[in-house]
């Protein structure tokens, strides 16, 4: 039966005194203060609304194909998914996560839902970074609140991770964050030009040039290990240009989140988002625009898993997006703004290998709203359980600081291995 329940929002407030106040109530990871783990935490966000009944089809639904047609997966043939379990297949656009499940370190939880149910992407958004509990403004996110309160490896102050042209609003907040821009954004210096602006910085703010000096720093590690291990390139014919890297915007960007927290002095918590998920024309769910962003998103997590080194069996991923698809398509072959769809949490840290999922069933009386796939899990027990048991958090301080007005959303228990 389809879960059509009413969440209250209640006041809508920050806390008072703002998330300064988080460095109050600090504390150390479980593993760490054991000296068994050294955790890192990945929020990768997917802009736009996935289809999470595309990439985690419910095969076993005997309302599925009926209501999917062209979108549908299936076990066999030509649009086969990988099997994941008697119910579910996985997208085939995504077979490095497919080997990941395989090993127990991917899961998948479907019918899931922030606490928002309008159709707006912006509120949306705002709602799944805020950790809200509706649609308010918000100056900063549930990442960075929960980094204002961790004791990282002796830091009483550790710094985030943010990766894109702005700090996403999940990691904007009173915790230290350092920035980077992939060089996809085309935003580049001369040597010449950052030696005059080093001159003039440390003539005339100090506090400027030591910023300036420190992003110097952050974008030689960032491209020190692309240097010493040159990417191997399509073979071309003489007087041709070279093919583009397959998925370059994608790939680049988790290749440096890896480099900065796999290494031994840099951030444990990170976030960055890739953009293009909203497909109201065309999915293209085996060959087309949805089958390319999900094998772009496959080879972003292999490029991050393999760059993690030794540090992936610590390492925790969350990705997330701000709502689902409708379940029926519409007239051009694509899906309009819905509500649940699925997350992924993947990691060495992860206890992997299920789909977890209360299914309310596609069938016309179990959709919300008469159009959707129905919330029947939070988003937020989802993020509580990996910060609970992955970084150490207390669930007293998860429902009120890190999710204000949230006590009743229990964290989620068994994601961490």
């Amino acid at each position: 039966m389809a879960c059509t329940e009413q969440i209250s929002l209640g006041r809508r407030q920050l806390l008072a005194g703002g998330a300064a106040s988080l460095a109050l109530w600090g504390f150390v990871p479980k593993g760490m203060a054991a000296g068994t783990r050294d955790p890192r935490l990945l929020t990768i966000i997917l802009r736009g609304g996935l289809d999470g009944l595309s990439m985690i089809a419910p095969v076993g639904d005997p309302d599925y194909e009926r209501i999917r047609q062209k979108l549908a997966l299936t076990r066999e043939g030509a649009a086969a998914g990988l099997p994941l379990d008697s119910f579910f297949v996985l997208n085939p656009s995504m077979p490095f996560l497919h080997a990941l499940y395989q090993k127990r370190e991917a899961l998948a939880v479907h019918a899931v839902s922030t606490p928002y149910r309008g159709r707006s992407h912006f509120d949306a958004q705002d709602v799944l970074e805020s950790g809200l509990p509706g649609v308010t403004r918000a100056d900063d996110g549930w990442l960075n609140r929960a980094l204002a309160g961790l004791s990282i490896a002796g830091r009483a102050d550790p710094k985030g991770l943010a990766m894109g042209a702005v700090v996403p609003l999940v990691m904007r907040g009173a915790a230290p964050v350092m920035s980077w821009i992939p060089k996809a954004y085309g935003i580049q210096l001369r040597d010449s030009t950052v030696a005059r602006l080093m001159d003039l910085y440390s003539q005339t703010d100090p506090k400027l040039a030591r910023a300036f000096a420190e992003g110097l720093d952050i974008d030689k590690v960032a491209t020190a290990q692309a240097a010493a291990a040159p990417a191997a390139a399509p073979a071309v014919q003489p007087g041709q240009p070279p093919t583009p890297r397959p998925f370059r915007d994608f790939v680049d960007t988790a290749e440096t989140a890896a480099k900065f927290l796999s290494a031994a002095d840099g951030p444990r918590v990170g976030a960055l988002s890739y953009n293009g998920w909203d497909t109201h024309a065309n999915e293209g769910v085996v060959q087309g625009q949805l089958a390319n962003r999900l094998s772009g998103l496959d080879a972003a997590i292999r490029a991050f898993a393999e760059g993690m080194g030794p540090a992936w069996k610590d390492t925790v991923v969350v990705i997330a997006t701000e709502f689902g698809r409708t379940a029926y398509t519409n007239g051009t072959d694509g899906t309009d703004h819905g509500t649940a769809t699925a997350a992924l949490v993947l990691g060495g840290a992860v206890k992997g290998g299920r789909v977890i999922a209360k299914w309310p069933g596609l069938a016309d009386r179990n959709l919300y709203e008469g159009r959707d796939l129905a919330p029947t899990l939070d988003l937020r027990a989802v993020v509580k359980g990996v910060l609970r048991d992955h970084l150490g958090i207390p669930a007293g301080a998860l429902g009120t600081k890190v999710f204000p007005e949230s006590r009743g959303v229990e964290p989620m228990d068994g994601l961490v291995a």
